[in-house]
């Protein structure tokens, strides 16, 4: 039998590179203070992997469409005088949701594969699964890594990124589809409802312990791979769902991290 026949072998390379990926671009959401946004995409990806899933269409892409409209709406709307960022995200957050749960209503009851959309379902992945998010991987590390130094700027300092040049706006909507389509590769590993924490907590996590930027990034991917081989172990060790097992053993990660760092005499590395 072929290793990748094993639905087991599939999942664990799955959350190997899942973990890597969302610790990857979860700097960026943490360091950014991009959290309540990312909630937002995750809500708003819904409807698109459903409408999807209803006209036979990948669900990658329909998620990246539906992420990419919120987004530039979203961008659109918090630069317009009067309007508040927070408050047009948390109207889109509803309201894709609502959308989704009423594309859902459309069909004969609440299928499973449908479901599995909203908590993952790791175990049913398959090998072109795997191969897209490895090369999705592959690609986010490599707009991060071209674009390290206009995000840096963009995200610390508008002001200086403007007189250096840097097209503060361009960059915004680049670092935003990026997050979208990490977003929805992690799908049929957490779902769209638990993808927040696998992005947020090991990048929290990791930024407890450092104040250097590559620190901080190789921290967060090796907390997000742990985070899913445990979550992984604990699924098949008590029979839990996998989505959620990986979600809570990143939350304890975040949570053990804060309790370490706050032991007397310890100081955080520059």
């Amino acid at each position: 039998m072929n290793w990748w026949d094993d639905a087991l072998h599939r999942a664990t390379a799955e959350v190997i590179l899942v973990g890597a990926l969302a610790g990857l671009i979860g700097v960026q959401v943490v360091l950014r203070r991009l959290s309540f946004f990312t909630m937002a995409l995750t809500h708003a990806t819904f409807p698109g992997v459903v409408a999807a899933s209803i006209i036979g269409v990948n669900i990658f892409v329909g998620g990246v469409a539906a992420g990419a409209v919120v987004a530039l709406g979203v961008a659109a709307l918090s630069r317009r005088q009067g309007q508040n960022a927070a408050a047009a995200t948390g109207v889109v957050l509803s309201g894709g949701f609502a959308l989704g749960a009423g594309l859902v209503a459309t069909q004969n009851g609440f299928s499973r594969d449908l479901s599995s959309f909203l908590v993952g379902s790791v175990l049913t992945v398959t090998p072109q699964d795997l191969v897209l998010t490895a090369v999705v991987l592959a690609v986010v590390a490599c707009v991060l890594a071209i674009g390290a130094r206009p995000l840096l700027f963009t995200g610390f300092d508008r002001t200086g990124a403007r007189a250096a040049g840097f097209a503060t706006t361009a960059w915004d909507v680049v670092l935003l589809f990026t997050i979208e389509v990490v977003v929805v590769t992690v799908v049929p590993a957490v779902g769209t409802i638990l993808a927040l924490a696998l992005i947020v907590a090991p990048a929290a996590a990791a930024r407890m312990w450092s104040h250097r930027l590559p620190v901080i990034t190789a921290l967060a991917m090796a907390f997000g791979v742990l985070s899913g081989l445990g979550g992984l172990y604990v699924s098949s060790r008590w029979n839990l769902a996998a989505g959620a097992s990986i979600t809570l053993v990143a939350t304890a990660t975040l949570l053990l991290s804060s309790l370490l760092v706050r032991i007397p005499g310890r100081a955080v590395p520059a």
